[in-house]
């Protein structure tokens, strides 16, 4: 009998000790801490939900831009004239047994870049192309081009001029996004007129424009071919040029507000200017700050390195903001928890865990509704409204939860300034790792600050 009972003491102090355990402080934690793990797993569910639609966007943005014209890529106005080339074979008599040499005449290509090229582009974007909810933003570029070649170089070539078909010159344009030049082709040459007839050449990247034949020396006396000609293009993306005059001049002006200057050559820093209304780029290139030649022989090497211009980006766009939003939410999620973790313990609330993970799941609803609001407005206005429906939805659970109305309201103050403070990061570029660290480094001392009085072991002192 002494022995059952004995039996029973011993079980009844195990129960207490399991139930103890489970009460205590850090079983509670750790159940919090697992949860907040496996929270991480809709986190990404979400993830991926904003990569698939950045990725929607993008294959409706390139649908968009083959219809309505791609990247611009620039090069020319190429003087290019036929000349005879002559190659010696032996031929062997078979009768005689003799060998003789036979003179082979072929015609090949010359090809004559100007003394200078000015260009100056206006470059309008166009907001008005939308397919299904996205909108696309591309432009139009006019351009107009003039200048002058002077005497070509033959000699440098190791041509002879009797060998040049002069009667047989043409001018050549290369350019990228044919189909989409919005304008007539004519280029005016001294006194006449020519026009641009598209040419079908063996180039993957370049289009090929090219003028009739003309007599070089009946249209230029003088040895100076003066050339103007316009082209507009509806574009996207970039547009780019080879500085192939012997001094090239290149003026863009965009009521685009985030160019990003690319290539070989830099932007004239004293004339550049950027604002919201637009920017402003001149270029001023020299012969003798790239290394090719003014004059080629039957074919012109690739000239693509030398490439000078601006992409038109969309710093940040929606999809770019959700994503950065979204790296955050395991910093909301854990920092919320702790809040309502503090509040348990120091004021001997019982909060169940199901409770977390109803709190856990109206968080991570966040970030669904602010994809889905941000794909039909700004981001800024689905971030406000996510976050005020998120927020009132916790303080509404919060006061059923906590039984007052002091601690809900702390909550919510709390996870607005949160969620202003990553909406403050997620605006910035150059700034956001400092003031984020800066943000995170406060929000430490604070939680080590309210935290200070609890005794892990016994509770709140």
């Amino acid at each position: 009998m002494e022995n059952q009972n004995q039996n029973i003491v011993e079980n009844q102090n195990t129960n207490q000790n399991k139930g103890s355990f489970l009460q205590s402080t850090t079983a509670k934690m750790m159940m919090v801490g697992i949860l907040t793990l496996v929270l991480l797993i809709p986190l990404a569910f979400v993830n991926e939900l904003i990569v698939e639609r950045s990725e929607r966007k993008k294959e409706v943005v390139n649908e968009v831009t083959q219809l309505w014209g791609q990247d611009i890529f620039f090069y020319g106005p190429i003087l290019k004239v036929p000349y005879k080339s002559y190659t010696e074979t032996a031929v062997l008599d078979p009768k005689t047994k003799q060998s003789s040499i036979q003179m082979n005449m072929t015609v090949q290509y010359a090809y004559f870049f100007p003394e200078k090229i000015n260009n100056t582009s206006d470059i309008k974007k166009n907001t008005s192309l939308k397919r299904g909810i996205y909108n696309n933003v591309v432009f139009t570029a006019d351009m107009k081009f003039d200048g002058y070649f002077g005497k070509p170089n033959f000699e440098k070539l190791g041509l002879k001029e009797d060998d040049l078909l002069w009667d047989k010159a043409v001018l050549v344009v290369k350019t990228t996004n044919l189909k989409s030049i919005k304008s007539d082709l004519n280029i005016k040459l001294n006194s006449q007129n020519f026009n641009f007839e598209s040419k079908d050449e063996q180039d993957k990247f370049f289009g090929t424009l090219e003028t009739g034949t003309f007599n070089y020396k009946t249209l230029v006396p003088n040895g100076k071919l003066d050339f103007s000609f316009n082209m507009k293009y509806n574009g996207s993306n970039s547009v780019k040029f080879i500085p192939i005059g012997k001094t090239t001049q290149i003026n863009l002006n965009s009521d685009w507000d985030s160019p990003s200057f690319e290539g070989m050559f830099a932007a004239n820093d004293t004339t550049k200017s950027i604002s919201k209304k637009g920017f402003h780029a001149d270029w001023k290139i020299l012969d003798i700050n790239r290394s090719f030649s003014q004059q080629y022989a039957s074919k012109i090497p690739n000239l693509n390195e030398y490439s000078f211009g601006v992409k038109l980006i969309e710093t940040v766009d929606e999809y770019q903001q959700n994503e950065r939003a979204s790296k955050y939410g395991f910093l909301v999620i854990g920092l919320t928890f702790l809040i309502f973790f503090l509040i348990q313990t120091v004021n001997k609330i019982n909060i169940h865990i199901f409770q977390y993970t109803m709190l856990g799941l109206a968080l991570i609803m966040f970030y669904t509704l602010l994809i889905s609001i941000t794909e039909h407005s700004s981001f800024s206005l689905a971030y406000l409204i996510a976050s005020l429906a998120v927020i009132g939805m916790i303080v509404l659970y919060s006061v059923s939860i906590l039984k007052t109305k002091k601690f809900p309201v702390f909550i919510g103050m709390a996870l607005s300034g949160l969620y202003a403070f990553i909406y403050v990061i997620i605006q910035l570029e150059n700034y956001a790792l400092l003031v984020g660290s800066i943000g995170l480094f406060i929000i430490l001392g604070l939680v080590m600050y309210f935290s200070r009085k609890i005794d892990w072991n016994n509770g709140y002192n």
